[in-house]
């Protein structure tokens, strides 16, 4: 083995001790083309209730100017997931309120964002 050789041996391994590890084989080896990036963050809002191709700010002001400034002050789009659009209210009598209203709500809301994007209303209270 010649000098120069031995040398580059002994780098290799004061920086595999003082690192922990092995140099890394090729530094590229995590690097993801953008199109990967682009698909998980469009799986992410599939999931997210956005399959339907709707905005969340389509739906929250469609949802305030169909319920009003009282309903509207008193409850918010909370997601759209399978066509199913979750409000959260802020109090229980509002909920019962909202709950008797359910009907012409979701005819409503069907009539400005279209009956295959919108097929329910649950609510939820927080």
């Amino acid at each position: 083995m010649s000098g120069h050789s031995r040398i580059q041996e002994i780098r290799k391994e004061i920086l595999r001790e003082w690192r922990g590890c092995d140099e890394p084989g090729t530094t590229d080896a995590r690097v993801r083309p953008a199109s990967a990036l682009l698909a998980a963050v469009l799986r992410g809002l599939r999931a997210a209730g956005m399959a339907d191709g709707l905005d969340e700010t389509e739906v929250r002001e469609t949802w305030k100017e169909l319920a009003g400034d009282f309903i509207g002050r008193h409850s918010d789009p909370v997601s759209v997931r399978e066509g199913i659009l979750v409000l959260r209210v802020a109090q229980p009598s509002m909920r019962f309120h909202l709950e008797q209203m359910k009907p012409l709500l979701l005819e409503r809301i069907q009539q400005q964002l279209g009956r295959g994007r919108i097929k329910a209303i649950r609510f939820t209270h927080g």
